[in-house]
């Protein structure tokens, strides 16, 4: 097999409290070695004033297909994937028929191996059709090759359903991936709801409504001993539930998407259905909420909260249009300037909540992602990090370009995407 050797880089492994600048050779899809100055044969990447990261991970993509090919296509999301530096991807079951089946979860697996981007790793549902009422089949899942469980942005309204769920789960030593809200409180809501939908007329999406829904899914958590991973936490309130809940040693770990963490609600005053997303734009206390959360632990991962919505879809009025936006390109860029550049934190830390730390919620350690171990697979991160540019959605290998950072300056992007010793993005 070909060899390459990347040198010259700061090497950044949060799984080994590295942090040096080396060079590291690849051979045979894995890394083989540190400190090599010459290699025969080997491809030569000089990353000089780069940092070289383990491959990042995300749990939060929608790909949408099958079903929703006009949003996004296996093909056309995982090339979105490389190009914003994410080695691995975990695919929602945000698709039309939603992945309930045996037969769906292969579907993806066979058209992302046919894709030949980056590694993609399927989640089942929790529920059959995704409608919160009956279990789907969840061994045949696991058994097809689903990693986790979750109904994506359909948050489960059923007690019991959840309950039985992380019960049955454990079989398989598999996650559920929640998304915590209260449909109930939530209901016909556009926006957060604060002095600003209250100023604009906007019906609101209350943060009670995930607050209710976070307390819930940890009291099922301890009841149960499942394991449970709460996506797209927002709000203050939720940020210290979970921070109490892992004082008390329970089996619990949550994410924020980078968006939340960014943009507020005055965004919404351009009435502009490019800021509606879910979870929604919240005031800054909530953003600050999440920024401490991610600082002192309590929040364990960042995710991309990929969610690709066609250009039709969006110019619509803001009651109409859905929920969403393409991220996949820009999380990385936010992380370095709205958390790294300002000091909120390190290096080594940022990227454990994009490389190990997701890479441990799905029980990929044992495949060796989201690490620079020798003997590790060679998924590696190129990132250049003090680069300024623009984000021009023109620009997205992603099939849909609705973002609400255009124009936007932001710091820092891949440059180089490997994917099991391949070189398969280079900017």
């Amino acid at each position: 097999m070909p060899k390459l050797l990347i040198k010259n880089g700061r090497l950044i492994c949060p799984d080994q409290g590295l942090d040096r600048v080396t060079s590291l050779l690849v051979e045979d899809k894995r890394i083989i070695a540190y400190d090599i100055d010459h290699a025969d044969g080997a491809e030569v990447i000089d990353a000089g004033g780069k940092i070289v990261a383990p491959g990042l991970i995300d749990l939060h993509t929608q790909l949408r297909e099958p079903g929703l090919e006009e949003d996004e296509t296996i093909e056309s999301g995982t090339a979105a994937a490389l190009a914003g530096g994410y080695t691995t991807i975990a695919c929602l079951p945000e698709t039309d028929p939603p992945i309930d089946t045996d037969s769906s979860v292969e579907f993806v697996r066979q058209k992302a191996v046919r894709a030949g981007n980056c590694n993609v790793y399927v989640i089942g549902c929790v529920s059959k059709n995704r409608e919160g009422k009956e279990l789907a089949e969840l061994g045949s899942l696991a058994e097809a090759g689903a990693v986790a469980f979750s109904d994506g942005l359909n948050s489960i309204q059923s007690s019991e359903l959840l309950r039985r769920a992380l019960e049955y789960s454990l079989m398989f030593d598999k996650p559920i991936l929640h998304h915590p809200e209260s449909i109930e409180l939530s209901r016909g809501g556009v926006m957060h709801e604060g002095k600003v939908s209250l100023v604009l007329g906007l019906a609101g999406m209350p943060p009670e409504a995930e607050d209710v829904m976070t307390s819930r899914d940890i009291r099922l958590t301890e009841a149960t001993g499942g394991r449970l991973h709460l996506l797209n936490i927002s709000s203050s309130v939720s940020v210290e539930l979970v921070r109490r809940t892992k004082l008390r040693g329970v089996k619990l770990t949550a994410g924020v998407c980078a968006i939340n963490f960014t943009l507020t609600d005055e965004k919404l005053r351009s009435f502009d259905s490019h800021y509606k997303l879910n979870p929604p734009l919240r005031s800054r206390d909530h953003v600050e909420a999440c920024i401490a959360g991610l600082k002192h632990g309590t929040l364990d991962c960042i995710s991309s909260g990929h969610a690709p919505r066609a250009s039709e879809k969006k110019m619509q009025e803001l009651d109409l249009a859905p929920f969403g936006m393409s991220s996949l390109e820009t999380t990385l860029p936010l992380v370095i300037t709205q958390l790294i550049e300002p000091g909120h934190l390190d290096w080594s830390t940022a990227l454990s909540k994009l490389t190990i730390n997701p890479a441990k919620v799905l029980g990929l350690t044992k495949g060796s992602k989201g690490t620079l171990r020798i003997g590790a697979d060679a998924d590696i991160t190129i990132i250049d990090p003090t680069t300024r540019w623009t984000i021009d959605p023109t620009q997205f290998k992603s099939k849909s370009s609705n973002t609400p950072l255009a124009g936007m300056e932001v710091i820092g992007r891949a440059t180089h995407t490997i994917v099991c010793g391949e070189v398969k993005y280079a900017a």
